[in-house]
């Protein structure tokens, strides 16, 4: 068993529906730039593809791009306001997982 927050979890009680959202989520973050534009959101913030793009230094078509395959997979959420659309993190674990990544050591 695993121990997530306050819960306690057993693998084989998830659903296998479940596993493989999860599992796709987790292939969609598995990016340089995808963990970066999570890091960009992190802490419940939202910004536009140009804000996203102006501070990653990249391209918009391919801010879009990361932009679309995180929201596809359920990692993002977006919502249009006037002529922006803003995006953020659909859950702020998402936030969690990055930062215990980040904090394994590279061998």
């Amino acid at each position: 068993m695993e121990k997530i927050g306050a819960k306690v979890m057993n693998i084989q009680e998830l659903e296998i529906e479940k596993l493989e959202s999860v599992a796709n989520m987790l292939k969609a973050i598995a990016h340089p730039m995808r963990i970066a534009i999570l890091g960009l959101l992190e802490n419940g913030g939202k910004l536009t593809v140009s804000e996203i793009h102006q501070k990653l230094g990249i391209e918009q078509s391919s801010t879009s791009h990361h932009l679309g395959i995180l929201k596809d997979k359920g990692v993002l959420c977006s919502k249009r306001e006037g002529k922006n659309t803003f995006y953020s993190l659909r859950h702020e674990n998402f936030a969690k997982i990055i930062e215990c990544v980040g904090n394994c050591p590279l061998h």
